[in-house]
């Protein structure tokens, strides 16, 4: 069964990391929006093209992460690493190689986002220091 990315969920995951309100998305987001459309915008499974690219650059977020993110995965992937064969005394755990080195390319892509997201959250810091310095 192929599962599917849920690109409005993703967009409520990276708003929320970088410490994002809705109505501030929405105020970024132009006039049409509003903290309502932008909870009704984060339960849709995908968005089009053109606004995934003005959220994009918004959040500053490359549009690829709310894409291919997929949280699910990444847990599927760990619990699925570790065989528990114990018998109740003891703990054997036995390592399929594969799905280890799949752990880790999640882990690794987790880690480039986060990275991502340090990022524009201090280019977030910076723009409203400024607002405040020039008001």
């Amino acid at each position: 069964m192929v599962q599917k990315i849920h690109q409005g969920r993703n967009v409520k995951r990276f708003r929320e990391m970088l410490g994002i309100k809705q109505e501030a998305l929405a105020y970024d987001l132009g006039e049409d929006w509003n903290q309502k459309k932008i909870s009704m915008l984060e339960q849709k499974d995908v968005i089009e093209d053109s606004l995934l690219k003005q959220i994009s650059n918004s959040l500053r977020i490359p549009v690829e992460a709310f894409q291919n993110f997929d949280e699910e995965q990444v847990i599927n992937i760990i619990s699925n690493t570790f065989n528990d064969q114990s018998n109740g005394y003891n703990y054997y755990p036995t390592f399929n190689v594969n799905p280890i080195d799949k752990w880790i390319e999640a882990l690794e892509e987790i880690k480039r986002l986060n990275t991502e997201l340090l990022k524009a959250k201090d280019e977030h810091i910076k723009a409203l220091e400024k607002l405040i310095k020039d008001k």
